[in-house]
């Protein structure tokens, strides 16, 4: 990968992290999934599903956030777009489709 394409997927994943730390702090109050929900609240299934939906997103968004690091990580090491698994490099196709990837298609 060229210099020039690397500072852009550089600029993207940090975007993409700042985001992400946006939206997640947005979902929870304390780094967990629980919304602030009124304890009169006539439907406490409701409640419950939607907790349960807000756990789901945030452990997403966490996972999320954990590769976008990840690869800024390796871009600073020098090993994006190197396989974590053989070190063979990865294909230009895949990193524009999944640039936080760390594995080739074979280690997918």
């Amino acid at each position: 990968m060229s210099t020039t394409d690397v500072s852009k997927v550089r600029a993207d994943l940090e975007h993409s992290r700042d985001e992400l730390r946006e939206r997640l702090s947005e979902l929870t109050t304390d780094g967990s999934a629980a919304q602030d929900f009124d304890d009169g609240f006539a439907d406490s299934a409701q409640v419950a599903a939607e907790q349960g939906e807000n756990a789901s997103l945030a452990a997403s968004l966490r996972e999320q956030l954990e590769d976008a690091e990840t690869a800024l990580r390796r871009i600073a090491e020098g090993t994006y777009g190197l396989c974590e698994v053989c070190g063979e490099p990865i294909v230009e196709a895949r990193l524009e489709v999944m640039p936080a990837t760390s594995r080739c298609i074979k280690h997918a």
